[in-house]
């Protein structure tokens, strides 16, 4: 006899379930038993507010209302709920048999109200920002949507400033960040689905998807791996990313980000899956593979000759920004046969003096160039501005002119720096990726560097994003698929999606005939 062990499992979660509601506490009909519960949950919190109120005509009701002082619009709660109940004949107007039910229909203003018994529920949409409503005599409440929390207004993200293209930026307010992605895509297909995660945050964060392009793999996975997630808070997004990813051991990042809503809207149109955070700006994206960081959301507001250039540039800036340091510490160090004549004395005048070996002042300038970049960035805007201008210009003239590091030193680590800065979101690896390379490279030489790269690409072509390949497309040329990695290609020539993200609807546009 063979045992279903999945209905078993289901059995006891069901049951499980049901013991747990029949625990949960409820409402009382005697209204001053409600509060003092409630005033127990919220002991020590100064912030709770419960107006208690009568309607002149009717005196033998007694109302109350429940919030948060900072939490709620108070000029909607005393127009929409109070006043509306203090100043109507509630005889004349309503049937006092069924009270609660006539106020919700015919006196409180609220494009939501819903009812509860349950405690629990109650004290959360307190906490949300709700205005809960409690009658004496009955148990069962009204959760008036009443919130009206100060937010950040919509301005253009300092992490993704364009020349051309929307100035519109994500906040910290979830329903914001979702409509401004509706604005964007205005189609009924675009779905929205709510989850908390957090035991002691219930931070709310919505998954968001074109129903018709997203693979309904991508889309189960994440809701599986968010309901995996086990942990007291969620206060940015970051939280999420790590927890989710495919290789959280990995220099390389499989779960994209941005703050920009024309470039979530892109990513969805191409069959990508979005996750909003309550409380964070930066809107994440899967699936997520290597081209994306050197892809910007301008390349497709210019003419394609201009995008295609600028993407080679950053393309190109993110290998010099990882072999030049490598490249020269070989060159100058194992393999000087390979360098000019002139070059080479050139280069072995300036190293006279200097006590250090040449691995060692390279990794010296790159870790106090990082320094300096990561000072400007925590510090004021002017402040910053000055240390990155007397960091760069006045240290590096003066460990110059001190001997302490060599001139070709000082240049190698200011064009690797600079080309670090052209990919914003690739910082992170590049840096890392580096030094891995120098130290073989001073090991080893020009194979050392080599050998750290092949192992790099082995290792980028075993990750995975959500079941895509970490390195898709990179080396198509011919199919649909390069027609976005290396340059652009005009818009009249990307009829199709990438495959294997786009895969349920590969069909981007239709050309005219004739």
């Amino acid at each position: 006899m063979r045992i279903n062990r999945k209905s078993i499992r289901l059995k006891k979660k069901k049951a499980e379930n049901e013991k747990v509601q029949n625990t949960t506490p409820t409402l009382e009909k005697i209204l001053e038993s409600n509060l003092e519960l409630i005033k127990q949950i919220f002991n020590n919190d100064e912030t709770i507010r419960i107006r208690k109120f009568q309607n002149k005509f009717f005196p033998s009701a007694n109302f109350c209302v429940i919030y948060i002082d900072g939490m709620v619009n108070t000029e909607l709660v005393n127009e929409n709920i109070i006043q509306p109940i203090m100043k109507n004949n509630l005889t004349e107007e309503i049937s006092t048999r069924h009270l609660l039910e006539e106020l919700e229909s015919k006196i409180i203003v609220s494009n939501r109200i819903e009812k509860t018994q349950e405690i629990n529920k109650i004290v959360s949409s307190i906490i949300s920002g709700d205005t809960v409503f409690l009658i004496d005599g009955y148990d069962v409440s009204l959760m008036i949507e009443s919130k009206g929390w100060v937010t950040r207004a919509i301005t253009e993200p300092e992490s993704g400033k364009v020349v051309r293209g929307p100035r519109e930026g994500f906040t910290e307010s979830i329903i914001v960040n979702l409509s401004l992605i509706r604005r964007k895509i205005n189609n009924p297909d675009l779905k929205f689905k709510f989850k908390e995660i957090g035991e002691r945050t219930r931070t709310k964060t919505c998954v968001c998807y074109i129903e018709g392009l997203a693979l309904k793999e991508v889309i189960s996975e994440l809701e599986r791996r968010l309901d995996e997630i086990n942990i007291d808070g969620i206060l940015d997004s970051g939280y999420i990313q790590e927890l989710i990813e495919d290789a959280p051991l990995s220099l390389f990042e499989t779960v994209g980000y941005s703050e920009r809503p024309d470039v979530i809207a892109a990513k969805l149109l191409e069959g990508r899956v979005a996750l909003v955070v309550d409380g964070s700006p930066f809107v994440l994206t899967v699936p997520y593979v290597l081209i994306e960081g050197w892809q910007a959301n301008e390349d497709y507001y210019s003419k394609f000759i201009f995008a295609s250039f600028y993407r080679l540039l950053r393309t190109v800036s993110v290998f010099i920004a990882l072999g030049l340091p490598a490249i020269y510490l070989s060159l100058s160090c194992f393999h000087q046969e390979m360098l000019p004549t002139r070059l080479l004395l050139s280069m072995s005048a300036s190293r006279q003096g200097v006590p250090f070996p040449t691995v060692i002042t390279l990794i010296g300038m790159l870790l106090v160039f990082d320094v300096i970049r990561e000072a400007g960035i925590r510090m004021p805007a002017p402040i910053g501005q000055a240390v990155n201008i007397v960091g760069t210009l006045v240290l590096g003239q003066a460990a110059v002119e001190a001997k302490l590091v060599s001139a070709p030193v000082v240049i190698v680590t200011a064009i690797s720096g600079m080309m670090t800065l052209l990919s914003p979101t690739t910082i992170g690896m590049v840096i890392l990726v580096r030094y891995f390379l120098i130290l073989l490279s001073a090991f080893l030489g020009i194979y050392g560097y080599i050998f750290g790269m092949i192992l790099s690409v082995l290792h980028m072509l075993n990750i995975r994003s959500f079941g895509v390949p970490y390195m898709l497309g990179i080396t198509s040329v011919k199919n649909h698929n390069g027609q976005d990695i290396w340059i652009r290609s005009p818009w009249w020539s990307m009829t199709l999606r990438p495959k294997l993200i786009g895969a349920k609807n590969l069909v981007r546009q239709t050309r005219n005939k004739g």
